[in-house]
């Protein structure tokens, strides 16, 4: 079982929503980006997920391209967000690592080399939104050979019969994009997602965790109230961005976590 499955575990056995929070790894430097990342799940947070800087982030909103670019600038690459990770396992054993980006980084890398710097890291899954599931043989099944999740996209665009396709071999949990489009781009909202996620679910069987368009408190409730869990992602790294302290950022995501828990 990896420490994806033991987080979902756990919190269905507790009766709790997950929620998930997305970082940028390097943003705004490589230090505040540890400290941040260390200090998540005492703000409430279930399952890290890890943004893998790179160039042309296609699906993700000016928010998170930019804390990309930050974050390239500042030096980070592939090895250094590894690097990262390693670092925050250093103290917490338990919490999942999922790291999201794209494929060029890790092909670049190369497919065997990084697995097994992903794994020794502390990575325990995957989410590679430019691969689609026509290409498992690149990635997919590696990974999930090599012990770590892979975690697909679901969207709004997915219909019954595409669906199948996209949930054959996806582990850990399913990520329902909640809108049409890029990240930040709209709210979501939870009449729109309450059906898909029920869809998802009966075909599956997997954890379904909502994404994209969440941005407060109230929001973070009103999804979790619907699916198993909460991602928000571009209302965190606004804050990165704005400069704010730490501790300010912080306070945000409990805030965000407590919605989502309060289910």
């Amino acid at each position: 079982m990896s420490r994806i499955d033991a987080k979902f575990a756990e919190l269905a056995t507790a009766g709790k929503k997950a929620f998930v929070a997305y970082v940028m790894a390097g943003d705004p430097d490589f230090d505040t980006s540890l400290e941040i990342v260390r200090g998540l799940p005492a703000a409430g947070v279930d399952v890290i997920e890890l943004g893998l800087p790179f160039t042309d982030p296609m699906a993700d909103g000016p928010t998170i391209q930019l804390a990309g670019q930050r974050a390239l600038d500042g030096g980070m690459t592939l090895q250094k967000t590894l690097e990262l990770a390693r670092s925050f396992r250093e103290t917490d054993h338990t919490t999942p690592i999922v790291l999201m980006g794209y494929y060029n980084p890790i092909y670049s890398y190369g497919v065997d080399r990084f697995l097994e710097a992903a794994k020794a890291a502390g990575i325990d899954g995957l989410i590679v939104v430019d691969l689609p599931p026509e290409e498992d043989s690149e990635l997919c099944l590696p990974a999930q050979a090599a012990g770590l999740n892979f975690i697909r996209l679901a969207t709004p665009t997915t219909d019954e019969k595409r669906l199948p396709r996209v949930l054959q071999n996806t582990s850990g949990f399913v990520y329902y994009v909640s809108i049409t489009g890029i990240t930040g781009a709209a709210e979501a909202q939870a009449v729109d997602v309450s059906p898909a996620v029920a869809r998802i679910k009966s075909a599956s069987g997997l954890p379904v965790i909502v994404g994209f368009g969440v941005n407060s408190p109230e929001k973070s409730r009103a999804i979790a109230s619907v699916a198993d869990g909460v991602v928000v992602g571009s209302a965190i790294v606004s804050k990165i961005a704005a400069g704010e302290p730490v501790k300010d950022v912080l306070a945000f995501v409990k805030s965000l976590s407590d919605g989502a828990h309060s289910i």
